[in-house]
C-alpha cells in the first residue's frame, strides 16, 4: 500500500474510534436532575398620583367654525388648569381630529354632510391626589364635556416591587426545598432565574360624562403590586 494513502487509512480510523468514544461518553453521563418552580410575592401601596382623559367636542356646520370654538374652549381649560396648580408637562394633547357629520339618508338617497364634528382630547397628571376632586370639577367647569376616565398609579412602583421580588423568591425556594424532600433529594444551587415582566398597567376608574357636583368624592384605594420569577435549581 502506499505510504500516504496508508497514513490517511490511519488517521480516518483514529477519528472513528475518537468519535465513538465520544458518543459513548456522552451516553454515560447521566443527565442532570433539576426542579423549576414559579411564585409569586406582592406588596400593597398607596396611589401618588392619577392620569385623567378628559377632552372637548363641538360641533358646527362648518369645520372651521367647530374648530375655532374648541379651540378656543380648549385654551381657556389649559389655563384654568395651569392656575389651579397643575404643570405645563402634566397636560398632553392624547388625541385630535375633525370628522364629518351625516344626516340620516332616506331610503334609496345618500347620506349628506350636514357639519363638523371637532375632539380635541387632553391626559392630566394629577400629583396631589388631595385636591383631585377638585380638578375634575374644574374640568367641567372649564368646558371638558368629554371624559374618558381616570386611573390611580404608583409612581415609584419598581422600586417598591423588589420587595415583592424578594417575597417570590422566598416562596419559590420554600416550595422547591419541599419537592425536593418528597422526592427524597436536596436543591442545590440555582441555575437560571426569570421574572415575567408584564405589566398589568394602571387601575382604571369608570368616570360618567355628565356634569359634576362639587367637591366630587374620591378614594384612591391601594394598588397590589405583584411580582413573579420562575427559578430552576440543580438536585443532589
Amino acid at each position: 500500500m502506499h505510504a500516504s494513502l496508508a497514513a490517511k487509512t490511519l488517521i480516518a480510523a483514529a477519528a472513528l474510534t475518537l468519535a465513538a468514544g465520544a458518543a459513548a461518553s456522552a451516553e454515560e453521563k447521566p443527565m442532570q436532575r433539576t426542579v423549576t418552580v414559579s411564585a409569586a410575592g406582592q406588596v400593597s401601596a398607596e396611589p401618588d398620583l392619577a392620569r385623567i382623559s378628559t377632552g372637548i367636542v363641538t360641533e358646527g356646520k362648518a369645520a372651521r367654525d367647530a374648530l375655532a370654538r374648541n379651540s378656543e374652549t380648549m385654551k381657556a381649560l389649559i389655563a384654568g388648569l395651569k392656575s389651579s396648580g397643575i404643570e405645563a408637562k402634566d397636560i398632553q394633547t392624547s388625541s385630535f381630529h375633525v370628522e364629518p357629520r351625516y344626516t340620516s339618508p332616506r331610503e334609496g338617497q345618500a347620506a349628506a354632510i350636514d357639519g363638523y364634528r371637532v375632539v380635541n382630547q387632553v391626559q392630566v397628571t394629577a400629583r396631589n391626589l388631595a385636591k383631585l376632586g377638585e380638578v375634575l370639577d374644574a374640568l367641567v367647569g372649564l368646558g371638558a364635556n368629554q371624559m374618558g376616565g381616570l386611573a390611580f398609579e404608583v409612581s415609584k412602583a419598581e422600586s417598591l416591587k423588589d420587595e415583592a421580588r424578594k417575597e417570590a423568591m422566598a416562596n419559590a425556594l420554600r416550595r422547591a426545598k419541599l419537592l425536593a424532600s418528597a422526592g427524597g433529594a436536596e436543591v442545590g444551587e440555582v441555575i437560571a432565574i426569570s421574572e415575567d415582566v408584564s405589566d398589568g398597567g394602571p387601575r382604571p376608574l369608570a368616570m360618567a360624562r355628565t356634569a359634576m357636583a362639587e367637591a366630587v368624592p374620591i378614594e384612591r384605594g391601594t394598588e397590589t403590586l405583584v411580582a413573579r420569577v420562575t427559578v430552576t435549581w440543580a438536585l443532589k
